[in-house]
């Protein structure tokens, strides 16, 4: 930690693996457009599950972008999040050794973990013995492995942590590393990955409810519709360097977005009628901590759960919230061209809104031509506008609730 009086907490680099692109420029410029590229799962082991249309990053070879020291002892949703990690890292100029190892810090969100890797090592336990299930079986899988391995892979020594909180914990992590910059700690490498295609972790999702089980990849994921019958999960993710801003300007770096507001709550599994009240509470108090009033908000960035029941409660929410406003404001939810990647959802949300700030331009809902909500939900192409500020939504399966508001960063990012 230095002894610098903490500022606000500037984002200065993103990097993503994602279903639509493996680096920030191949996501924003499929984001903008509006591509989908939701289609029907190809991952081994799985054509006989009722699941039927994913994400998937389909494009990604591990063994091109992490040692095999790594590799060995990792699952796939660890190998997105160290990806996605580097690249954040030299996206703000600060690849390589760090300089204060102990000034960089570490926080990731995660939903199930590992799936793929504790499937195989207990495929050898069954099949084969104990002898032949290897030593990393005990930690791949973990929820925390990605925040341990980024910071053991890039030499970060600093605090770091893990959020486990549902998928609304990706924009709760994005809090915590704000906090702990406003608090002394000069960066942290802050964000979410999800892997949960392997049949083990498939099976494991086909409890839940809202999830689509349509074949067809156009119509299983469109939420605020008549036709909305649930979500889509997706893999890969997003990290981000988040850091105090006056050491970004000391460094010469773009600020590229501030972490201005955020706020929690819970109201329980699956009970999306009381999501209404609890999302609207946090975006109130998401507002509060930015010191923002509604008219401000210039973009949503919607959960957009693709579940009746929710999407209603979910416009309700941000006219109870925003006011008028809320019916005015330009809504958009990308991810119904990629699916809901839980944790890492939002995150890829938050990346989305930085990069239309950059860019003055609200992407599309893709898949979605017409809604029965009271929404200005952006269909169809890309909305120019003058973008400052931006609200990001989250909700998760057990009942969590977050709201993150985001600032736009120097022109000279643009």
């Amino acid at each position: 930690m230095s002894n610098r009086r903490p500022g606000r907490a500037a984002v200065t680099g993103i990097g993503v693996v994602a279903p639509n692109g493996l680096r920030t420029d191949a996501y924003w410029k499929s984001v903008r457009e509006g591509l989908s590229v939701l289609d029907l799962i190809s991952r081994e082991g799985c054509d006989h599950l009722p699941l039927r249309v994913a994400g998937e990053v389909r494009a990604f070879d591990p063994s091109a972008l992490i040692e095999d020291r790594f590799l060995v002892q990792t699952d796939r949703f660890s190998h997105f999040a160290m990806a996605a990690a580097a690249l954040a890292l030299d996206d703000a100029g600060l690849g390589g050794d760090p300089a204060e190892p102990f000034s960089v810090g570490v926080v990731t969100a995660a939903g199930s973990g590992g799936g793929e890797f504790g499937q195989r090592e207990l495929q050898k336990l069954w099949g084969q013995g104990s002898k032949f299930v290897g030593p990393y079986q005990s930690i791949a899988w973990f929820y925390a492995a990605s925040t341990g391995q980024i910071s053991i892979r890039s030499g970060l020594k600093g605090p770091c942590g893990v959020v486990a909180s549902d998928e609304a914990g990706g924009l709760d992590s994005l809090a915590h590393a704000a906090r702990a910059v406003r608090r002394g700690t000069d960066v942290m490498v802050v964000g979410a990955a999800e892997a949960p295609l392997a049949p083990y972790s498939m099976v494991c999702q086909l409890g839940y409810p809202e999830l689509s089980t349509l074949d067809d990849p156009d119509r299983a994921y469109r939420p605020f519709t008549e036709k909305a019958c649930g979500f889509v999960p997706a893999e890969g993710g997003a990290l981000l360097v988040v850091e105090d801003e006056s050491r970004a300007r000391d460094r010469g770096v773009p600020v590229r977005a501030v972490v201005a507001g955020h706020a929690a709550t819970f109201t329980g599994a699956s009970r999306w009628a009381a999501s209404r009240e609890g999302l609207a509470r946090a975006i109130r108090g998401a507002l509060d901590d930015a010191g923002c009033a509604p008219e401000e908000i210039d973009v949503v960035f919607a959960d957009a759960l693709g579940v009746p029941e929710a999407d209603r409660a979910e416009a309700l929410a941000i006219a109870d919230a925003l006011g008028a406003h809320g019916t005015r404001v330009p809504v958009t939810a990308p991810k119904t061209g990629i699916g809901r990647a839980y944790c890492a959802a939002p995150v890829l949300d938050t990346v989305a809104a930085v990069l239309a700030m950059e860019h003055g331009s609200v992407p599309p809902t893709p898949n979605v031509f017409d809604i029965c909500h009271d929404l200005d939900l952006v269909m169809s192409r890309a909305r120019p506008a003058e973008l400052r500020t931006a609200l990001v939504l989250s909700r998760g399966l057990m009942g969590s609730n977050a709201a993150l508001v985001v600032r736009r960063g120097d022109d000279s990012a643009r």
